[in-house]
């Protein structure tokens, strides 16, 4: 029998005496190789590559070229020789080379990435798509990034004109972004509900209410820019509301599907050296701690344990990153050390901690300690569901206003 999954903590947290360790350092990125192949692999993870057209996705370009007055929109995702396109508007193509790829720049930002010229950026002067057709002379995307901060491509508008985004379009832009995401992990996770009947409790729960948070988000964006125009301009825009409608709908049609029968089927498990995915993880999230600046700190390891490694490195790479997520001052600390047979990963922060009520919501899905934050609040849903199916324990101890200790505990190989 398994052990409890979860163990809520008392109110007092014990804080770890980080200079009494001398194997405490401060991380350094990996190569380059292991953070990629990690991205690739959370890109094929969805299935979605080589997909037929949905609606779904065709609503958003039509929304994002609607918003942002642009005769081009792609839902776009960077595979490792080329970018996909699961949705285009004035393209005309299903892909293009890598080697052109103004959107694999994008996904290396932070926040919505505008080229305003592409024939003054010597990034792009000679780019085949600015010099030959469909000859693009502006770019602005929103990255897709998953819970765990992995970037599988962008949202993005185009013209064959020099131009600028408002703040306004600027800002839907981001909400279609998040709007994508949401339908991408709606995509496979109602997969795996086919597979799991958690899941599918878990769908109906999200389809039918939860996601229609970013909807209404993408509404808002819209009659701001609406307010901005003549009526006679703002006209289109009301195609854009039938569109979210259109999005409305299909949530609730997924719920229905979601409820269908599936089994449940148990991750492979295998022994490894933790540091194999500690290393990518680390390279994940220091950029994103840097820019906040946090330290981002480590303990080396060479123990080895089992489990399944991709499902090991979701699993801490949403703690990990939720713990920078909410941590606006100090530092954020990842170790790990035996306990007999077992071996205890634990990410340590300074941020803003939670008291008992939040602790014991945080697993559920959708759930966000602060509401303004970003994301779709999936990440510890994400961690619950992920420990669960691999058997390994989480606990976590935290208190309001000082920070929080989360303890992944998982066999030794």
């Amino acid at each position: 029998m398994r052990p409890p999954l979860f163990c809520l903590p008392h109110r007092q947290m014990t804080e770890l005496d980080h200079s009494a360790s001398p194997h405490v350092a401060n991380c350094t990125l990996p190569a380059p190789m292991p953070a990629e192949a990690m991205r690739l692999g959370a890109l094929h993870s969805y299935g979605i590559l080589d997909t037929p057209r949905e609606g779904a996705f065709d609503d958003i370009t039509r929304l994002a070229a609607l918003i942002c007055g642009a005769p081009m929109a792609l839902v776009s995702l960077v595979d490792r020789e080329r970018q996909w396109f699961k949705s285009e508007i004035g393209i005309g193509v299903s892909e293009t080379p890598i080697s052109s790829s103004i959107c694999a720049h994008a996904i290396q930002q932070t926040d919505v990435f505008i080229v305003p010229d592409t024939l003054q950026d010597e990034r792009f002067r000679h780019n085949p798509l600015v010099t030959g057709e469909p000859h693009l002379r502006f770019y602005a995307g929103a990255s897709l990034r998953t819970a765990d901060g992995l970037p599988l491509g962008t949202v993005c508008v185009l013209d064959t004109q020099p131009r600028e985004l408002s703040p306004e379009q600027a800002e839907a832009l981001r909400a279609l972004a998040r709007q994508t995401m949401a339908q991408i992990e709606l995509r496979r996770l109602l997969t795996q509900a086919q597979e799991s009947n958690h899941y599918r409790r878990q769908l109906m729960a999200i389809a039918g209410h939860d996601l229609k948070t970013p909807v209404r988000s993408a509404a808002y964006a819209i009659r701001k820019v609406q307010r901005e125009l003549s009526p006679e301009q703002g006209a289109p825009l009301n195609v854009a509301t039938e569109a979210l409608a259109r999005i409305d709908r299909e949530f609730t049609q997924l719920a229905t599907i979601a409820g269908t029968e599936g089994t449940t089927v148990a991750p492979d498990q295998a022994g490894f050296d933790l540091s194999e995915v500690l290393e990518p993880i680390l390279g994940n999230w220091q950029q994103p701690a840097l820019a906040k600046g946090l330290r981002l700190r480590s303990v080396p390891t060479h123990l080895r344990v089992l489990s399944n490694p991709t499902l090991l490195a979701t699993l801490l790479g949403n703690l990990l990153g939720n713990a920078i997520k909410y941590t606006k001052h100090g530092s954020v600390l990842i170790g790990c050390r035996r306990r007999g047979d077992r071996v205890v990963v634990e990410i340590i922060d300074t941020g803003m901690g939670m008291d008992d009520l939040q602790t014991g919501e945080m697993f559920g899905a959708f759930r966000q300690v602060d509401t303004r934050s970003e994301g779709l609040g999936l990440g510890l849903w994400i961690v619950r569901s992920t420990a669960e199916s691999l058997g390994h324990r989480v606990r976590v101890q935290s208190t309001l206003g000082r920070g929080s200790r989360f303890s992944v505990e998982l066999p030794r190989a």
